[in-house]
């Protein structure tokens, strides 16, 4: 039933079986259709006889009865105007004038049965509070639309948390707990129901000061939240992803973060009983945290090491950790729990990991990997005490030549089962006698990945801004040669040794299965990214004559530029306006999966033939990136505390103080170009610099000679040299003129 207060005409629909007002008929009807009879508007001018007119006063409609009340024009009321609700009959919603109240109450003073009943009433119920705070549009409440003016919100929030009298704000938290959010239901009624998730992390029990304080909030609200079933907790995560509600996410990230910190802090000094407790903290912190994740992961609000608690070092036994979750995830489950947290596994939550915890996770699966290919060959060594079976070495041994390098090592690894390329790696070359205790396999990788990357071969194309490198379409190589790069990523991964491979992120996002984008294309060529995002923010009507584009890419081949259609019939087809999108998603898929398909096909299969298991799920793609060719997070200061001088020097010495003096003067990239120079790679370990072991020792020539290398064991020979003058020149040239791996 509806009324048009400015025609006085009444409208009717919705279901009729019992008839219809103003109609004769049965029939159900769904738009909305006037009812006949002498109604008027309340100003009159209808037409008719006074006697005659009359206004409706009211409407009521239930079930399938609908009622109007009406009465002469004459002397009539003014009708009732549901479309402005009369105080008294409105819920109780908070307000800035209802929390300047409150929180001006004096301290000490009694709270009055008024503002008890207030205080209850909006904390206890939550029609209350999805209806408070709105925006004049949240009658549009959709996933792009909460309603909520959260910074009104925030503001009057923040007032609140500042009240001088403590019986509020115990009897707000006391509303919340005890009736509020032990109501919330796992499926709300309506996208509106879902509002004061958004509200209440705003409250002070979410401070960081204050949430080990009143941990039952955000206890009871995350359990809540972690339960959220189907189209209810999307619509959360794609709220919580609005740049509007960044500060909101950072405040859920920090006050859960900060629980799952305080309960693995007590785990260090409680015993079994009271770990089981707070079980229950912890795992719907994690839970909190891993759906705050996968927004994360979806929009980069954050940088993933935001989610790292580095307090689970030394506090969980990480190796164990890891063995119990591949027996649960495999269907197995009986191993004694460690200290009562036989529900939570931290390796279902992979992201708090830091990069030590993550090497410790990838030296174990390593250390079991190699164990059961070592344990297999013990038990075929035992056999062949009794039967004709060829003794297995424990290890990896590869038999190389200098001058064959690439073929000779290709050969014996496309040999190797997959067991056998988990086992420790030992590098002979043929003609020498050294033993390999590292620095023969820190150099062996160091040679055939310069060899590989030669662009002799036309395996990769080489892009020089960003100087990274990715696969070549028309290479002809055989696959083989891709499956071999594959393989010694894998290697290098397993046996600690950082490669300088210069692949950008999107490698390691599709050896993981994540789907490559713009940004992962533009990473690598900055100038088209560039442009296919300003083919998507173009907004001028002239869009075909400025950008004159068809469904095709212009591909470089060998000196010849060559045409190739991205879809179907692509050389006829204009890209416009509405099917920009398509093209740009077509223009990534050509040149980071489809044109190179088979090229990576073959790389992943070799370093999936390495590094294939479970334990590969457990990292980012970035911190994948960063076990084989390490990451750029320097600590200069760390690098000089970590040197092990050799001979006569020592850190006082002064050609190691001159030394110093001129390295932290250098710049950013002459600083790398020196850790080239050192270590054949400007980046360092995941573990950090901490992890890099560096060795000086003093050698013989004085200022006629330059500084070398032995970049197979981060040594450096540093001659005596007489002024801090000289040893800056000297250093500066052996820098410079390095050819990317100076191996002595």
């Amino acid at each position: 039933m509806a009324y048009v207060g400015s025609t006085g005409r009444l409208y009717s629909f919705g279901l009729g079986g019992n008839g219809q007002l103003g109609s004769n008929g049965t029939k159900n009807c769904n738009s909305p259709t006037t009812v006949e009879g002498p109604f008027v508007p309340f100003a009159g001018n209808s037409g008719l006889e006074e006697e005659q007119c009359y206004v409706v006063q009211s409407i009521t409609a239930g079930g399938d009865q609908a009622f109007a009340l009406a009465c002469k024009l004459q002397g009539a009321p003014k009708p009732l105007d549901f479309r402005e609700a009369p105080q008294h009959r409105q819920i109780l919603c908070l307000s800035n004038e209802i929390i300047d109240t409150w929180s001006q109450i004096p301290s000490g003073a009694k709270l009055s049965p008024d503002v008890s009943r207030d205080i209850h009433k909006v904390f206890s119920s939550a029609a209350c509070l999805n209806g408070s705070f709105l925006h004049s549009n949240h009658f549009y409440c959709n996933s792009r639309n909460p309603g909520v003016d959260i910074g009104e919100a925030r503001a009057a929030f923040y007032r609140l948390g500042q009240t001088v009298n403590k019986d509020v704000l115990q009897m707000i938290y006391k509303s919340m707990t005890e009736t509020l959010l032990k109501a919330l239901p796992q499926s709300p009624p309506d996208i509106e129901a879902l509002r004061l998730y958004l509200l209440l992390p705003l409250l002070h029990f979410f401070d960081q000061g204050t949430c080990a304080q009143f941990v039952e909030v955000p206890g009871h609200l995350g359990c809540r939240l972690t339960k959220l079933e189907g189209a209810a907790g999307k619509i959360i995560e794609i709220w919580l992803s609005h740049e509007v509600y960044r500060d909101l996410y950072h405040r859920l990230l920090h006050a859960y973060k900060h629980i799952a910190v305080m309960v693995i802090t007590k785990l260090r000094t409680v015993d079994t009983v009271e770990a089981v407790s707070l079980q229950g903290d912890l795992n719907y912190s994690l839970k909190v945290l891993e759906r705050l994740n996968r927004v994360n992961s979806q929009h980069d609000i954050v940088p993933h090491e935001h989610f790292y608690i580095s307090e689970i070092n030394g506090t969980v036994d990480i190796k164990r950790d890891y063995l119990m979750w591949l027996q649960q995830t495999r269907g197995y489950n009986n191993l004694p729990a460690v200290r009562g947290l036989h529900d939570i596994y931290f390796c279902s939550f992979p992201f708090v990991f830091d990069a030590q915890a993550k090497t410790e996770l990838l030296q174990t699966d390593a250390f079991l990997q190699m164990q059961l290919a070592v344990e297999e060959v013990q038990a075929r060594n035992f056999q062949s005490l009794f039967l004709p079976i060829d003794p297995v070495n424990p290890y990896l041994v590869l038999i190389v030549s200098r001058e064959n390098l690439v073929q000779d090592t290709l050969n014996q690894l496309m040999k190797q089962a997959s067991a056998d390329l988990k086992k420790p790696l030992k590098v002979i070359f043929i003609g020498e006698e050294a033993i390999d205790a590292g620095g023969l396999k820190k150099e062996f990788f160091l040679l055939i990945i310069r060899e590989v990357m030669d662009p002799k071969f036309g395996m990769f194309r080489h892009y020089e801004e960003t100087q990274s490198v990715w696969f070549h379409d028309r290479s002809f190589e055989e696959s083989s040669m891709f499956f071999l790069i594959g393989v010694l990523c894998g290697l290098a991964i397993y046996n600690s040794t950082i490669i300088d491979l210069h692949f950008p992120l999107a490698l390691y996002k599709k050896l993981m299965k994540r789907n490559v984008t713009l940004d992962d294309l533009k990473q690598m060529e900055p100038d088209v990214g560039r442009g296919l995002e300003q083919l998507l923010c173009y907004s001028g009507d002239d869009f075909e004559d400025v950008f004159c584009l068809n469904f095709t890419i212009a591909c470089e081949y060998y000196g010849s530029i060559e045409t190739v259609e991205l879809i179907k019939d692509g050389n006829n087809i204009t890209v416009t306006k509405e099917n920009r999108e398509e093209y740009v998603n077509a223009y990534v898929e050509h040149v980071l999966n489809k044109s190179v398909q088979n090229q990576f096909d073959a790389f992943g299969t070799g370093f999936h033939k390495v590094c294939g298991g479970k334990v590969l799920e457990l990292f980012h793609p970035k911190e994948l990136m960063a076990m084989v060719c390490g990451n750029e997070n320097y600590d200069w200061d760390e690098l000089e505390k970590n040197v092990e001088y050799k001979g006569v020097y020592h850190k006082n010495h002064p050609t190691i103080q001159m030394f110093w003096e001129v390295f932290h003067q250098m710049t950013l990239e002459e600083k790398k170009k020196f850790l080239l120079f050192l270590t054949g790679c400007d980046k360092i370990p995941i573990l950090g610099m901490k992890a890099l072991k560096m060795y000086i020792q003093p050698t013989m020539g004085g200022d006629s000679f330059l500084p070398a290398a032995h970049t197979c064991f981060n040594l450096l020979d540093l001659p005596m040299y007489k002024s801090r003058e000289v040893l800056r020149i000297k250093l500066m040239q052996a820098i410079e003129n390095t050819s990317g791996f100076g191996l002595v």
